[in-house]
């Protein structure tokens, strides 16, 4: 990945909805060639798609948290049907399979600190596996692009 692909690749994310001529003209470069290296990011699976950034304060999900969850016995049918379980629930928003002290890691959205006690006590402390979780509720969340592949 060259400096024309990852400003390609930054511009995308700042503004996926841009037309490839607007992009090529922020690039200066012709369309044609900006059309081309966009295929070749996307054939190398570069980018994977393009997705609407939404408000989750306006789907009622004003209240956001990280839950950290430890999972007993650590086997491959628990953690796969623990994985399950969590990512089909509509509070949460993100599903992380980690290593280390913690199984888990839940990114939830609930409309009120209500609703996070109640995900977590009626949910998550109920099912037998789950030997242990904390819960840090996110005031801000900053995105950040993704940066340029390291060199080998």
């Amino acid at each position: 990945m060259d400096q024309l692909d990852a400003e390609i690749v930054r511009l995308l994310q700042a503004d996926a909805r841009q037309s490839n001529r607007e992009l090529a003209r922020t690039l200066g470069v012709a369309p044609s060639t900006c059309l081309e290296r966009v295929r070749s990011l996307t054939r190398r699976g570069v980018i994977r798609g393009y997705h609407a950034e939404i408000d989750t304060a306006a789907l009622n999900r004003g209240v956001q948290a990280l839950v950290a969850v430890q999972i007993r016995p650590l086997s491959r049918s628990v953690i796969d049907a623990f994985s399950d379980f969590a990512s089909a629930l509509p509070e949460v928003l993100s599903t992380f399979v980690l290593s280390g002290g913690d199984d888990f890691v839940l990114h939830v959205g609930v409309p009120d600190l209500d609703r996070l006690h109640m995900f977590l006590t009626d949910r998550l402390a109920k099912r037998r596996e789950v030997t242990g979780f904390r819960t840090s509720v996110i005031f801000k969340q900053v995105h950040q692009a993704v940066p340029e592949r390291l060199p080998d």
